[in-house]
């Protein structure tokens, strides 16, 4: 049972990707936490994660999301914003879900910002 709303256990969780705080993202992650990126691909559980994020943060030391929307049913947020990886690539347009249990992340989805994603996350 969430005693937070999920909205905000999401964006905490964005919070520590912005300032590559390994220690909060753990904090926020269940021990079966699931990153999935856009083409699927599920990357389990925590431990897994925490080491993943470590190396995505000394790849793309300027990465950070921005967050233009965000809603939620239940324990499912639906987030709409873009990443920012370098002055090279300064807007990726993005789609997130997040599914927070127990007031922490379980699942942690990243989509392409195309309709029919914002139709399946009821975003349209």
């Amino acid at each position: 049972m969430n005693t937070r709303d999920p909205k905000l256990v999401a964006l905490l969780f964005n919070e520590c990707i912005t300032h590559r705080n390994l220690e909060g993202l753990a904090g926020l992650m269940t021990e079966d936490h699931a990153f999935i990126d856009r083409v699927g691909k599920v990357s389990t559980p925590k431990e897994l994660m925490v080491k993943g994020w470590k190396d995505f943060f000394v790849a793309f030391p300027h990465y950070k999301n921005t967050f233009s929307r965000i809603e939620s049913s239940g324990n499912v947020v639906a987030i709409v914003g873009y990443a920012y990886w370098s002055a090279e690539q300064p807007y990726d347009p993005v789609l997130w879900r997040a599914r927070i249990e127990e007031d922490l992340v379980a699942e942690w989805r990243i989509y392409d910002d195309t309709l029919e994603n914002r139709a399946l996350l009821r975003l349209a």
